[in-house]
């Protein structure tokens, strides 16, 4: 089942399309991640899904929803988390909790929200005071506590260290298990890479790709590389007569072996075969950030940089 529908979605602000004919699907109980580079629209398409935002063409269906029509029945059933999140400084985190459950009919249980995202000890820290990592637990907890169906969590991790980022994504994980759809929004590959189900590349405004992170990765380049030491002089001609090898290179006692399938069983046997051992042996394979160099022509860290 589909809980979102995005059919030939824009947006335009002047003479400036900034979402430009998008469309997809996100199935009930799934992480889809809308993956891009800064300014790439990424926000303005999930504002438009929350309703913050009127596009100028195409439709969005949440639920069954419409996000503009039934804004009033759609924040019973859509939690979202934005960017730009801000809270007043003194607030405390309990306060600000009992402020957002009061717009719900039926809230989340605020205690058991503390317990889970790890806030206990902090109800009653003045928002001012909280962590980068402590604030995104509350951003969580604030966005669950209507007790959503559908969750969006827009660049959630941006500004944490390493650690607080990776505890993140296990909390984005542990609202999936309570059976919350989520979107999450980010410019990071590991992130999405890690989390989501699916992902959306979007580049400039435009869905460039719509897929798993494999499917995405394969669509354009399939290749592996083994990089392994021999453990005595070896021949390539035993190597490039496997069908699953493309090219047999070396640097300096490292032999580079490219190719597809079922490229590591098919060396290791002729390996084996011929008595050599394969020492360091390490597999590289395409990842996200090869398949948007491949699309777009350049990084997503070079792009990142530029809309900066």
């Amino acid at each position: 089942m589909n809980v979102i529908e995005v059919t030939n979605l824009t947006k335009r602000y002047g003479d400036q399309t900034v979402v430009d004919d998008v469309s997809f699907s996100v199935e009930a109980g799934e992480i889809f991640a809308i993956l891009g580079p800064n300014g790439a629209g990424k926000t303005t398409t999930v504002e438009s899904i929350s309703g913050l935002r009127t596009p100028d063409g195409g439709s969005i269906s949440v639920l069954g929803l419409d996000p503009r029509r039934d804004r009033a029945e759609l924040r019973e059933v859509l939690g979202v988390q934005l960017q730009e999140s801000e809270l007043p400084a003194k607030l405390k985190v309990r306060e600000a909790l009992d402020l957002f459950a009061a717009f719900y009919r039926t809230p989340a249980d605020i205690d058991a929200l503390l317990e889970g995202l790890g806030l206990v000890e902090k109800r009653d820290t003045q928002y001012r005071k909280l962590s980068g990592g402590q604030k995104q637990r509350l951003s969580i907890a604030l966005a669950l506590v209507g007790n959503p169906r559908v969750a969006i969590l827009d660049e959630l991790t941006t500004g944490l260290d390493p650690q607080a980022r990776r505890d993140t994504w296990q909390l984005i994980e542990d609202v999936r298990n309570r059976g919350v759809t989520v979107v999450l929004v980010t410019h990071f590959m590991e992130e999405a890479e890690r989390l989501a189900d699916r992902i959306a590349i979007i580049d400039r405004g435009r869905l460039i790709a719509l897929d798993t992170s494999a499917g995405i990765v394969a669509r354009v380049n399939d290749e592996q590389r083994l990089r392994f030491r021999p453990s005595v002089p070896l021949d390539d001609a035993i190597l490039t007569a496997l069908p699953e090898v493309r090219s047999v290179t070396r640097s300096g006692p490292v032999v580079i072996v490219a190719g597809t399938g079922n490229l590591l069983g098919s060396v290791s046997a002729a390996l084996a075969r011929n008595q050599i051992v394969a020492f360091d042996l390490r597999i590289d394979q395409a990842g996200l950030d090869d398949a948007f160099v491949a699309l777009t022509g350049r990084s997503l860290a070079d792009s990142n940089g530029a809309a900066a």
